[in-house]
């Protein structure tokens, strides 16, 4: 499982112009699933998002987790992560895993993360998504387990 995770500030999601997640502030993440990703992974994602220290406190350094920071959460799929560009010039999907795996684990990460409290907005699993996105700092974690 890996993600790219990025503190944002106002981002907007939408599918055939349609607005289907915004949040005001707090985290995106970009979430790709392997055929071997299990419960287990599931959860230590999560509760590595749940826990990251990536935003500012008082003092301007990077010590306040998302629940600290009062922020929220848009988990994306986004099976591109697993693409493999070592031979060629077009990458390789092959070590992303089929929707019928990756679906459940992408939604039972987002149910994970609900679960340590996080208020938690989604894409729409395998739909050619829009995504307007403000970075903030810019801060990009990039985590696999």
């Amino acid at each position: 499982m890996r993600a790219v995770i990025q503190r944002v500030r106002e981002t907007t999601l939408k599918v055939d112009g349609k607005l289907i997640a915004h949040i005001p502030s707090g985290l995106a993440v970009y979430l790709g699933i392997a055929p071997s990703d299990t419960e287990s992974d599931a959860a230590a994602m999560a509760k590595k998002i749940a826990a990251l220290r990536i935003f500012e406190d008082a003092q301007g350094k990077m010590n306040l987790s998302i629940r600290d920071a009062g922020g929220e959460v848009l988990l994306i799929s986004q099976f591109t992560l697993y693409g493999d560009c070592t031979h060629g010039n077009r990458p390789s999907f092959i070590g992303a895993a089929r929707p019928e795996h990756a679906k459940p684990m992408y939604e039972r990460v987002a149910q994970l993360l609900r679960a340590e409290g996080l208020a938690v907005q989604t894409g729409v699993f395998g739909a050619d998504m829009k995504i307007e996105q403000f970075n903030d700092g810019p801060v990009t974690i990039l985590y696999e387990c």
